[in-house]
């Protein structure tokens, strides 16, 4: 039997790799690789760990599963950006739910690895853990190990320790790769106990580095990418592996690198993050082709777009949502933006894509790189605090049909049409004959038109800046569309009869032909829908969201089984559910989210979340006549429609009430500062040569905190000498990331603070900053005797390593120190973070002696600190510690979203760490922000029970510092959610 020249089939030494993709995967696998073409029929059922064998191919269409077509819709999250593996679980439930079939998940190096040799995927970093929940919830898993990932977290992924190590990074360079080959075997080891190829898991694509355009065509380059490739296959990963081209430049395609003589193991994928004022572009079918344009750089593999924009970063200070932060983002990248630019996308043949960022989470403790602050938000479609947007709903419908609509799974260019005012796509599935229209508005002003099609004469109206789909010849089981002005949005087989939705916006008056050789018996389930019949044709004209969810039942017409049509706006299409199990398909409308479903005998036992009271109908198999929600009995009766309805609304959630904050006690720290404090146990700075890029000034030692094992948060310095007469002032210089800070101190007195500036336009993405801070030396200190200066740095983060030029081992921390009017010999000591947080982690703490000494962490006696009130209003250079507790009571059974609010007079300069139960939660600058609200994700939060919140206050004397105001704000809240387990949260 021949092999396609478009599929992928392994031709891999090991028997494993040929058995996985090309063995028996199920009912009609070895059709994927039989044929040159592999018709359009049903998708794949939803994966899960099912203990079965599974082929992955592709050819240039899509991906191929089992020998069935397969469109990917993916969102991106990453397991590090939510520390609460509970919640894990809640965020892959609502993307399942609205419309994505996969998750696709960076795993951080440096998340993992606190030094070298040593690693760790225990608590918030199981990454086994996460991968059985994706499969548990029925999504696709497309695994990101890097070992370089970007992702805007610090180092671009790579750990701490690897600043101080010989190699160059993202080469071919045989020290680097010692330390690659470890990671990537602890990753492995994981991953390949969750390979959908052999049905213990849902993993299904794996990508290798991302966004390498460094030495592409440069031996040590390509070396490099086969020795990741080799690695990866000896590890025994049988699924496609792919790479992420940064913008389109046609690296890395098929044939680029040696592949150890497999074939057809490797996807070409690229990103794209345009801008919402930018025209959306073509990066396929319609496109300039070529190398430089998208999917026609590799035309042998479907289009691929393994980073889709769905949102974009925020830098310190606000730069490009103009101090607005993430919600300026949202609104930029709104629902319209998702239907310009994706539907654009599918018109292109990109049918594997990801979006970035379908939740974003938050860069806790010293996780974000210098680019980014606390929040990463990302204007994503499921908020920071876990709440569904509006973003969702184009999402939610274009998925879905991606997921129950075959047709879209194999798509040609077809003739141009032309329809006044708009940018219109024709393509055609050339084995059913449907034909698809993307529609898009590019201007200012709403268009309606007319779209010539089917021997019809359409109407045609699109919003400003807006898109929408119309097809014509679409297949919903044995019967044909002959066209449709609205969106289809799903097809199921559900019971006896078979459900089509089809959506659109409200108020529009949506319009359905069906072919009918026969006069159909046409039953309106709600009175706003007209129809007739003539000739051959069964027309229906539906006014959206007249009355929410409006049905019509269509049957005897030569067909054996009824269809039922049904038509929704965007905001009930938003409570549509589709839901498969192993007894049969159902459709559940009215909750604000389906979890689960399960058919027991003659029971559906459903869960989910409500906000306000709402009604539940269901569609689903035959003999269902009970149902529960939550593990509650509901009610329900019979519809004429062949559904359950619910004979009372289910409850929405109670009220969430959150105490204030209060109790407050404080302590100053920083008695490093002092010329009496002993720094005995602290490391020498005396070593004389680095691994660093940045070079070490003639005549002093290495002062950079990497090489000294020192990586995140704050690093002290004290340097001792003996005669400080006729010196006039010292220079400090230092380097750090966006928004360092150095402070510093002769013999206890305070010299000054330097602050390094707010990024404008221009800096955004500058990774690594460096000054040299003067303070002039008054007075008694420029004496003879013992001296000591003590020099605080927060040197923020490592540099991403974007263009792979080693700079993550920039210096972090005091690079020279210089004196004028003397030169005394000065012996300096460093110390910074303590031992890593066997259970937080290693970026969880930084250096300050609070952190060192645990008073960040509950059960610290603080019961000898002054009691204090906000807001304050100090003087002060050095570290001011505030304490305090709370209790939360959150009913059971509700799923609370809570952040942490911090409010003051914006000119007043001084920053915050926040510690929550001894988590660091991230970090707020009072008056640089734009972030004033800090999530606190449940299971840190205990919402039952008693919280120790702790706040390191960083404070210069140039200003009055705070805290103002400090309290608690309510996000969001929802009945149901998921089980919570508190996480593990050890003090003193």
């Amino acid at each position: 039997m021949a092999l396609s020249r478009r599929s992928f089939s392994a031709l891999a030494s090991t028997a494993a790799l040929g058995l996985a993709l090309g063995g028996s995967g199920g009912p009609g696998a070895p059709s994927a690789f039989a044929a040159r073409s592999v018709p359009t029929g049903p998708p794949p059922p939803p994966p899960s760990a099912d203990g079965r064998r599974h082929s992955v191919g592709f050819d240039s269409y899509s991906l191929l599963v089992d020998g069935r077509r397969l469109v990917l819709w993916s969102g991106e999250m990453h397991p590090f950006r939510l520390p609460s593996p509970a919640l894990w679980r809640d965020v892959l439930q609502k993307m399942r739910a609205y419309g994505f079939n996969a998750v696709s998940v960076y795993v951080a190096w440096n998340y993992h690895s606190p030094a070298p040799g040593r690693y760790d995927f225990t608590g918030v970093r199981d990454l086994d853990l996460f991968l059985r929940m994706a499969a548990e919830t029925g999504l696709y898993v497309i695994l990101r190990p890097g070992p370089y990932i970007n992702a805007e977290v610090d180092g671009g992924g790579f750990p701490g320790w690897l600043t101080a190590t010989e190699g160059t990074a993202r080469t071919a360079d045989p020290a680097y790769l010692k330390h690659v080959d470890e990671w990537l075997s602890h990753v492995d080891a994981i991953a390949v106990r969750h390979l959908f190829t052999r049905g213990r898991g849902t993993v299904l694509l794996y990508q290798i580095e991302n966004e390498y355009d460094a030495h592409v065509d440069e031996p040590t380059g390509r070396a490099y990418m086969s020795h990741l490739y080799k690695k990866v296959r000896a590890d025994g990963i049988d699924v496609p592996l792919f790479h992420n081209d940064k913008g389109r430049n046609g690296h890395w395609t098929p044939g680029s690198f040696d592949t150890g003589g497999e074939k057809r193991g490797w996807l070409y994928g690229f990103d794209g993050y345009p801008s919402p004022s930018r025209t959306p572009p073509d990066w396929g079918h319609f496109g300039a082709g070529g190398k430089t344009g998208g999917a026609s750089a590799s035309p042998r593999t479907p289009g691929f777009m393994p980073e889709s924009g769905g949102g974009w970063f925020d830098p310190w200070g606000g730069a490009w949502s103009r101090g607005k932060g993430y919600a300026e983002s949202r609104r930029t990248r709104d629902a319209a933006y998702e239907r310009r630019f994706y539907l654009t996308h599918l018109a292109n043949g990109i049918t594997v894509h990801n979006v970035y960022m379908a939740f974003g989470g938050t860069s806790w403790g010293w996780l974000p790189a210098p680019v980014v602050y606390t929040s990463y938000d990302y204007g994503a479609a499921l908020d920071e605090g876990r709440r569904p947007t509006d973003k969702l709903v184009p999402l939610h419908q274009i998925g879905h049909m991606l997921q129950r609509v075959p047709d879209f799974a194999r798509l040609d260019r077809a003739a141009d049409v032309k329809v006044r005012g708009l940018t219109t796509y024709h393509l055609k599935n050339p084995d059913t004959g449907a034909h698809v229209y993307v529609l898009r508005n590019d201007g200012a002003q709403e268009v309606s038109s007319t779209l010539r099609a089917a021997g019809a004469d359409l109407p045609v109206t699109v919003p400003a800046r807006d898109a929408r789909l119309m097809v014509t010849g679409l297949t919903l089981g044995q019967r044909k569309v002959r066209y449709s002005t609205a969106q289809p949005m799903l097809f199921l087989n559900a019971g006896r009869q078979d459900v089509a939705v089809f959506c659109g916006r409200q108020g529009e008056l949506a319009r359905v032909v069906l072919e009918a050789a026969e006069e159909p018996l046409v039953t309106r389930m709600s009175q706003q829908a007209a129809y007739a019949y003539d000739r051959g044709l069964l027309r229906l004209t539906v006014p959206l969201g007249a009355g929410g969810l409006i049905g019509v039942r269509v049957e005897g017409d030569g067909n054996g089984r009824p269809l039922l049509l049904l038509f929704a706006d965007e905001a009930t299409s938003a409570r549509l559910w589709p839901y498969d199990t192993p007894s049969g398909s159902l459709l559940v409308h009215g909750p604000a989210l389906l979890r689960t479903a399960t058919v027991s005998g003659s029971t559906v036992h459903l869960t989910g979340d409500t906000v306000g009271e709402t009604g539940l109908e269901m569609w689903g198999p035959r003999g269902i006549d009970a149902v529960t929600w939550n593990g509650r009995a509901v009610p329900v009766s019979a519809t004429g429609s062949e559904s359950v309805r619910a004979g009372a609304p289910l409850p929405g959630v109670p009220e969430v009430t959150l105490p204030a904050l209060g109790d407050w006690r404080t302590r100053t720290e920083n008695p490093e500062s002092g010329p009496g404090f002993d720094d005995s146990a602290w490391k020498a700075a005396d070593r004389t040569s680095s691994y660093s890029t940045t070079p070490v000034p003639k005549g002093q030692p290495v002062l950079f905190a990497d090489d000294y094992g020192f990586h995140y948060g704050d690093v002290w310095y004290r340097g001792t000498f003996s005669d400080a007469t006729g010196i006039e002032s010292v220079s400090l210089s230092y380097a750090a990331g966006t928004q360092g800070l150095l402070m510093a101190w002769l013999d206890g007195e305070p010299l000054g603070t330097h602050r390094l500036p707010v990024p404008d336009n221009s800096t955004i993405r500058k990774g690594s900053w460096s000054d040299t801070a003067v303070f002039p030396v008054r007075g008694a200190r420029r004496g003879p005797g013992r001296h000591v200066l003590s020099v605080l740095v927060r040197r923020m983060q490592h540099d991403q390593d974007g263009s792979a030029r080693d700079t993550h081992k920039a210096a972090r921390g005091l690079t020279a120190v210089a004196f004028k009017g003397g030169a005394p010999k000065v012996r300096w000591r460093i110390q910074g973070e303590a031992a890593p947080d066997p259970v937080r982690g290693p970026l969880n703490n930084g250096g300050l002696y609070g952190e060192r000494e645990g008073w960040h962490l509950p059960g610290f006696a603080d019961g000898g600190w002054e009691p204090v009130t906000f807001p304050r209003a100090a003087r002060r250079q050095g570290v001011t510690w505030y304490r305090t507790t709370f209790r939360l009571a959150v009913e059971q059974g509700v799923d609370a979203s809570i952040g942490l609010t911090l409010d003051d007079d914006r000119y007043r300069s001084y920053r915050a760490q926040i510690f929550l139960n001894g988590w660091n939660m991230g970090q707020y600058i009072n008056d640089v922000g734009p972030q004033h609200t800090f999530v606190l994700p449940n299971g840190i939060l205990r919402t039952r029970g008693t919280n120790t919140l702790a706040l390191a206050v960083l404070s210069e004397f140039t200003t009055l510092s705070g805290p103002g105001q400090v309290r608690l704000t309510l996000l969001g809240a929802a009945a149901g959610g998921v089980p919570v387990t508190p996480l593990p949260s050890p003090g003193r």
